[in-house]
């Protein structure tokens, strides 16, 4: 079920869901602009598997291995790996990891952090959102706390399950409970812009095409 509307999501745009929730009345739910992809022309789409951690100084190599290498077992096929690592030092995704995940059917990462080895990731058309690049990685440094959890970027809160889709234009959460009668909006807005964009194209005045099709 997820696989699926992961699918059909991926399909959308962020800027047409956007329209669509902005349009139900919703608020905060764009992802903060500083999130970027390294990928811009793959989408990433599907429900959260939601991490939150702390810098840990204190904690040893092998313990911070250890609890890496465990949030890693944790990730789900056909969701997105969701990180609030509360840190803006080290990187939160690289290549070992992204191999792992994407084996495992994980359909990319969002970091509210950063992350590294940049071109392998590339290689892997590993689809990553993060805020920076850096080579220094969680070792001896960082250790997870909250799986499964609610936990917020930017002032969107990101519950477990809740959906994300991402593009070149940028991230957008979608509530669990509202995904079907989004996407199902959001696919009508899609075939309603194509309609606009056809009549547009044979020189339809943009305002009488606004006023045809309710859409713009």
């Amino acid at each position: 079920m997820s696989a699926a509307l992961g699918d059909r999501l991926a399909r959308c745009s962020s800027a047409i869901v956007h329209d669509v929730m902005r349009a139900q009345g919703l608020r905060d739910f764009v992802l903060p602009a500083e999130l970027r992809p390294i990928l811009p022309e793959t989408k990433l789409a599907g429900p959260a598997f939601t991490i939150e951690g702390r810098p840990a100084p204190e904690a040893s190599a092998e313990e911070t291995l250890l609890a890496w290498t465990g949030l890693l077992s944790r990730a789900p096929a056909d969701h997105v790996w969701v990180s609030q690592p509360h840190d803006h030092v080290v990187a939160h995704m690289g290549e070992l990891s992204a191999e792992t995940l994407k084996n495992k059917g994980v359909r990319g990462a969002v970091v509210d952090g950063g992350a590294r080895d940049v071109a392998d990731l590339q290689r892997l058309a590993f689809p990553t959102w993060c805020r920076f690049f850096t080579p220094r990685d969680v070792v001896g440094y960082w250790m997870p706390g909250a799986i499964g959890e609610d936990i917020r970027i930017g002032d969107v809160m990101i519950a477990p399950g809740d959906y994300l889709l991402g593009d070149r234009d940028g991230l957008v959460r979608i509530p669990r409970r509202l995904i079907e009668p989004i996407l199902a909006a959001a696919e009508h807005a899609m075939a309603a812009e194509s309609q606009v964009r056809v009549a547009i194209r044979g020189g339809m005045d943009p305002q009488e095409a606004f006023r045809r099709y309710g859409v713009f």
